[in-house]
């Protein structure tokens, strides 16, 4: 089978899952790497299965995703799976997880699963994991979300080394739990 694993990536931690989901699911399948800037939705017709990822901002994918997303054409014969990193607690991971995750980075999933109903293209599911944010993003949550000190120096100690090789690992799994789908 084709697989294209294509993903936008500004410091690095995308990267790294998609470069995971690729490891994964390489063996046996011909599989492409690229980022989202190297190809169009058009290209997309080649492949029987697409993985596609990005950061979280503001709440939700990155612009160059959504934008992908939008232009992804009607009815497919390619299946889609998706895959986000995000500098928030996921749920079940810390109190109040889950009204944190929803409020951080839940619209990701909705990014996702909107436009395949919409277009009627058959979503697998996704995978979502922290990554270490941007200094843009650590100055906002710094200065917006955690105002303890003890708070912020335990959350930048975790946050800091993901995705770690846990999360990798998770989307390892992710990458082979979708495969066996199809």
């Amino acid at each position: 089978m084709k697989i294209l694993i294509a993903y936008y990536s500004e410091t690095g931690n995308t990267e790294k899952v998609a470069r995971a989901i690729q490891e994964e699911v390489a063996d046996g399948h011909d599989v492409r790497l690229c980022k989202i800037s190297e190809i169009t939705a058009d290209d997309l017709k080649d492949y029987g299965l697409v993985f596609l990822g990005a950061p979280c901002h503001g709440s939700d994918l990155a612009p160059p995703l959504k934008k992908f997303l939008e232009a992804l054409p009607q009815s497919p014969r390619f299946k889609l799976a998706g895959f986000f990193t995000h500098a928030t607690y996921a749920p079940d991971e810390h109190t109040g997880g889950k009204e944190i995750f929803a409020e951080w980075a839940g619209k990701c999933i909705a990014s996702f699963e909107s436009p395949c109903g919409e277009k009627q293209i058959e979503f697998l599911g996704y995978f979502h994991c922290m990554g270490a944010p941007s200094p843009p993003i650590e100055k906002f949550i710094r200065g917006k979300v955690i105002s303890s000190e003890e708070e912020w120096r335990s959350y930048m100690s975790e946050v800091r080394t993901r995705p770690d090789s846990k999360d990798l690992q998770n989307a390892r799994t992710f990458a082979r739990t979708i495969i066996s789908k199809l």
